[in-house]
């Protein structure tokens, strides 16, 4: 399967699960999201190429609603098993890599994005995690140009950059299911600056 979307001010991205018949460093300009039956010398292109893989952690963790034995159900269960592959592939070919989810167009599963942010660690170490959806995925987003929403810097901590900040009750570097729960854990939200809450120092 192979898509491209190309649009005046936005770079070319390729989305492909499979392994496409134009190489994706060959088709696409800066990105390739999902791509989890990518091959290795795909991989090998995107990191020579500086092209963008932004993957989702699609594991066999929860409900399915494909039938055990049926044919949706073994092509899911071969996406999930090229998950840990196509991570393997990225770090082993040093491709840049971003953190992606669909979660934001449904309000329950956007709910369970920590989570889904937690369970990276399959792969990655937590410090890795945690730079991954902040300042790697901010550089990213900067290739947008100018069709990004953002204007500011995004992904530092510095004068001028967009003030959205999260304090955690812990570290999560040394605990990064702490972010599975962001209800609990999460005592100081900050977006443009402006606190949206902050229960630092309320009684427990």
């Amino acid at each position: 399967m192979l898509c491209t979307l190309h649009r005046r001010f936005a770079r070319l991205i390729v989305i492909a699960l499979l392994v496409p018949t134009v190489p994706a460093g060959e088709a696409a300009e800066q990105s390739a999201p999902e791509g989890q039956l990518l091959d290795e010398a795909t991989a090998k292109l995107m990191a020579e190429k500086g092209i963008w893989w932004s993957l989702q952690p699609f594991v066999d963790d929860r409900p399915s609603p494909f039938p055990e034995g049926s044919a949706n159900r073994r092509k899911q269960l071969e996406m999930f098993n090229g998950t840990d592959t196509a991570y393997a592939l990225a770090k082993k070919h040093k491709v840049k890599t971003a953190w992606g989810t669909d979660t934001l167009f449904d309000a329950k599963a956007a709910a369970t994005q920590g989570d889904q942010l937690a369970k990276m660690v399959r792969w990655y170490t937590p410090a890795e995690v945690l730079k991954m959806a902040t300042s790697d995925n901010a550089e990213l987003l900067a290739l947008s140009g100018l069709r990004s929403p953002y204007e500011g810097k995004l992904g530092v901590v510095e004068a001028g950059a967009l003030a959205d900040l999260l304090l955690v009750d812990g570290d999560p570097i040394a605990d990064i299911d702490l972010i599975a729960d962001p209800a609990k854990n999460f005592v100081v939200i900050i977006k443009d600056g402006r606190i949206y809450k902050n229960t630092h120092g309320a009684a427990r």
